[in-house]
């Protein structure tokens, strides 16, 4: 069956890549084309991606990598998701009056863990020097990028905070105490300067390659980097959630020690298919306990654009997401043997039993190993949500609708969205990152290195026993969660998107309408999509929202029909307002040769595909 597509599948051999803006695929092929390997390409990219893409990413951020090795055959993640501050209790958030971890400004940071996370696979994994991986991104936040109009929003819905509060990001963002227009060039002459300035260091103290990386590793989380960090959170007071200014947590010795994670993958098979994703530290079990269940919805007899696919997968949606809410973290009272037997076919195919015709309007998480779940109290998002301080932005980045005129009209604010990469090389190597957070209104810029720090412990709990309660050096459980698949056991594909809490609902719907309905890369990420709101949302001011289905207006109406009658509370939004998929794929031909290929989200007009 031949489905209407944007844009072509891409198709090749040498070399493939994917991501969230065109500028970043085109970096990392440039790479490829030059002789480096996918994790070289992709650590190129994802730099140039914090600045390209600095509403949605940054250098104080963090990404979670997925990769395939040709040398090790081994499927393996990254967590570059830094931990709490030592600082960071619950009893350190309740003596400042919080009941919840805010969204913005200096208390929820975590350690920065994106340069960790980058470097760690490309010491490991990469062939390139340091100071070639990052020409590219010094190269356009030295000399110019044009500005995307999504992060011209950015600035706009937070102009007031910078102006007001947040002086060093006003600095940045608004040139001449203007906002920038959409297409200018823009630069970042801070960041050029601070990873100019690591490299020289680095250089110093280096001389082989995998020396220089570790010696900038050491001056991110040891030197100046690290010391900039710990005297900005240490002696300033910023304003934030609360509408209060307070000082950070984060310091010094938080930074230096902390180095990347490198784990094995966890992993569940669907017919041929076997799916890789992170650790019960994120959001990826999601995705698997979503397909566990499938396993059991017959999809093969229910096409990708009716109601019988759309209100299966989104049942399975509810249940994984409520199990996320109860079992998902890494806090000392999160149980590893009850989170593993969560991806068990057993308690998978007794969860899918529990789904029916009917649309279930309860948040119900289950009992793994019979163990009772415990929840945290969502009376107090409803509370928060009656004296938080929203005018500047939530904990999600925030945009506001530009006005079509040259005097600024009434703000539209809206939430959302991270960025990804995809990379796979001839040799088979793959990659699949999803960098997100320190994004520009996230928190105030530190002068002297010209970024921001992530704001990602506001996903973590304030009561005490959960999951994922803040507790002091341990990583919160974020959102983020690249994809890696196996077909037959053989290394397969690699793709992923922003999102937030939509992550494993759009990777998992476009993965399901590939292999189940056989629509190649870009058909299945151009099809009509939609997202569930059936849980709390994972950030700041974190309101509960149940049985709610939000829907791209391309679905027919019998579609949208049948799912109110069965139940849905249906939300119809723009006809390409759902989903921000790329992906890559490898396999072999009739004749045996290996093909690669690539697709990449059309919605917004930045993602793109390169390959050849």
């Amino acid at each position: 069956m031949t489905h209407f597509t944007t844009r072509p599948e891409i198709t090749g051999t040498f070399g493939v890549a994917s991501s969230t803006h065109w500028l970043a695929s085109q970096t990392a092929m440039s790479v490829l084309e030059r002789g480096g390997n996918a994790f070289d390409a992709a650590a190129a990219a994802g730099f140039v991606l914090q600045v390209v893409e600095p509403h949605l990413n940054g250098a104080g951020g963090e990404v979670p990598i997925l990769l395939w090795s040709e040398k090790d055959k081994k499927v393996r993640a990254i967590s570059g998701q830094g931990p709490a501050p030592a600082e960071a209790s619950v009893e350190a958030f309740r003596r400042l009056g919080f009941e919840q971890v805010p969204g913005i400004g200096l208390l929820p940071a975590t350690v920065p863990g994106a340069f960790g996370g980058w470097l760690t696979m490309l010491r490991d994994y990469g062939t390139w020097p340091l100071a070639d991986v990052l020409a590219p991104a010094i190269d356009y936040a030295r000399n110019g990028f044009p500005l995307v109009a999504r992060g011209v929003q950015a600035i706009y819905a937070v102009q007031d905070l910078f102006r007001q509060h947040w002086q060093s990001s006003a600095d940045i963002w608004l040139p001449g105490g203007k906002v920038p227009r959409p297409g200018a060039l823009f630069r970042l002459p801070g960041l050029a300067n601070t990873y100019e300035r690591v490299l020289r260091t680095a250089q110093a103290e280096g001389s082989t390659r995998t020396e220089v990386i570790d010696a900038a590793l050491r001056c991110w989380y040891q030197g100046f980097v690290a010391k900039e960090i710990d005297a900005y959170y240490r002696n300033e007071k910023i304003r934030d959630s609360s509408g209060e200014s307070h000082s950070g947590l984060l310091r010094y010795e938080d930074m230096a020690g902390w180095s990347a994670g490198i784990e094995n993958a966890l992993t569940l098979d669907y017919g041929r298919y076997t799916v890789a994703k992170c650790g019960f530290w994120s959001q990826g079990p999601v995705f698997l306990q979503q397909l566990g269940m499938l396993r059991h919805a017959e999809l093969e007899n229910h096409a990708p654009h009716t109601a019988g696919f759309v209100h299966r997968i989104t049942e399975a949606a509810k249940l994984a997401m409520a199990d996320r809410l109860a079992w998902y973290g890494d806090a000392p009272h999160a149980n590893s043997q009850a989170q593993a037997a969560l991806l068990s076919d057993e308690y998978l195919r007794a969860r899918w039993n529990l789904t029916s015709a009917t649309a279930s309007a309860a948040l119900l998480p289950g009992r793994p190993l019979g163990l009772g779940p415990r929840l945290p109290d969502l009376q107090v998002a409803e509370r928060t949500l009656l004296t938080a301080d929203a005018r500047f932005g939530i904990g999600e980045p925030t945009f506001a609708a530009l006005p079509p005129v040259q005097e600024w009209a009434e703000k539209e604010v809206f939430v959302g969205d991270t960025c990804h990469i995809d990379v796979i090389d001839r040799d088979g190597n793959m990659v699949s990152a999803t960098p997100s957070g320190g994004w520009l209104s996230s928190s105030p810029a530190i002068p002297a290195l010209g970024f921001a720090i992530s704001t990602r412990l506001q996903m973590t709990w304030m009561d005490e026993g959960l999951p994922n309660t803040v507790t002091p050096k341990v990583r919160p459980c974020t959102t983020l969660s690249p994809s890696l698949a196996l077909r037959d056991g053989e290394p397969y594909m690699v793709f992923g998107t922003p999102g937030g809490d939509q992550q494993d609902q759009w990777s998992l719907s476009f993965f399901l309408r590939h292999i189940v309905h056989g629509m190649n890369l870009q058909e299945a990420i151009d099809a009509p999509a939609w997202h569930v709101d059936h849980f709390p949302a994972s950030f700041w001011p974190r309101k509960t929202t149940l049985n709610r289905i939000s829907l791209e207006s391309r679905f027919p109406e019998e579609t949208i029909d049948a799912l109110q009658a069965a139940g849905h509370e249906v939300k119809v939004g723009d006809p390409w307002s759902e989903s921000r998929m790329a992906a890559c794929s490898r396999e072999r031909d009739r004749e045996g040769r290996i093909i690669l290929k690539a697709g990449a989200n059309p919605r917004g007009m930045q993602g793109y595909a390169v390959g050849r």
